[in-house]
């Protein structure tokens, strides 16, 4: 997967903590976009299927039942 560089602002105080504390800013962005992709995917499917919802399976009604009823 290819790479794209980027840049954002980011609170100083919050930049320079997190250099005192050895946290990688960009791993931890990469992290948070990917966090944030992945939440918005999961509204959007979920909003498509309430929009559009899979009709209930009837015809395996009856594969529950084993032997003589």
């Amino acid at each position: 997967m290819s790479s794209m560089r980027t840049t954002f602002t980011l609170d100083e105080e919050l930049a320079e903590r997190a250099h005192q504390l050895g946290v990688n800013i960009s791993a931890a962005a990469r992290q948070g976009v990917a966090d944030a992709v992945r939440a918005a995917m999961e509204r959007s499917d979920r909003e498509a299927y309430l929009r559009h919802p899979e009709p209930a399976e009837t015809s395996w009604a009856g594969a529950e039942a084993w032997g003589e009823p």
